[in-house]
């Protein structure tokens, strides 16, 4: 399919200042987008906003996106996401973007463009690992980042498990699942007094730690054992461990 034809028939189509190939469309006055055709021609980079509409900021997106086009969608994977960006006013440090199975957009007008779109997005370099399945990268893109608003704050990437003997808490999930960083820090204090409970983490980088009550507070990890913390050392730790970039 011809991509360039395609955009320009979006509805109040109109080429994006400043950037060769690509283009602004909107959906009445909340739904704003912009896309630019990757090196080839052959497939479109697209970046979505809702509500407010900062055209620099697209353009800024689209133009890191296709300089780094080649690490963001040529690998397979769902999702992925490449540190150094910036835009002035926001304190986004990375572009992510995703694959096509992911957000399914254009699938009911023009599914034959859905397969060539790949939607990017103002991130943080903490949120994406690079390591998550389909399942995670579509519970991401559609429930926890909310790539389409430009306000948004950091949602550092977090999985997790855990299970309270003494409040009868625990995840259902085999292993361990996507979770908000709210809700480690909302488990780990629940521990103190269960016997035999536990809140393990795996943040983005692969690391993997455990918190239990055992009269005090252990931590165990790759690094070792850690014993005779405060809870808010244990919650500061775990705080840090979602941070490192």
């Amino acid at each position: 399919m011809n991509v360039l034809t395609a955009l320009a028939g979006f509805p109040n189509a109109a080429p994006l200042a400043g950037l060769d190939r690509a283009w602004t469309w909107s959906l009445g006055p909340v739904l704003h987008f912009a896309g630019a055709l990757t090196a080839n021609g052959n497939r479109l980079l697209q970046t979505n906003q809702r509500g407010r509409h900062d055209e620099d900021l697209a353009r800024a997106v689209l133009a890191f996106a296709r300089r780094h086009e080649e690490t963001l969608i040529g690998g397979g994977r769902p999702i992925r996401a490449v540190r150094g960006f910036s835009a002035a006013g926001y304190a986004f440090d990375a572009v992510a973007a995703t694959a096509p199975a992911v957000h399914g957009h254009h699938r009911a007008q023009n599914p034959d463009l859905t397969t060539v779109t790949y939607i990017v997005f103002p991130a943080f370099a903490t949120e994406v690992s690079g390591r998550e399945s389909l399942e995670e990268a579509q519970a991401q893109y559609r429930t926890m980042l909310s790539p389409a608003e430009t306000g948004r704050e950091a949602v550092p990437f977090l999985k997790m498990s855990f299970d309270n003997p003494r409040t009868g808490g625990g995840s259902t999930n085999p292993g361990r699942a996507l979770a908000y960083p709210r809700m480690l820090r909302q488990e780990i204090p629940q521990l103190e007094g269960a016997s035999g409970g536990f809140v393990e983490w795996e943040n983005r980088t692969g690391e993997v730690w455990r918190a239990v009550w055992d009269g005090e507070w252990v931590l165990s990890g790759a690094e070792g054992e850690r014993r005779g913390m405060s809870l808010d050392d244990v919650l500061d730790f775990a705080d840090g461990t979602l941070l490192l970039s």
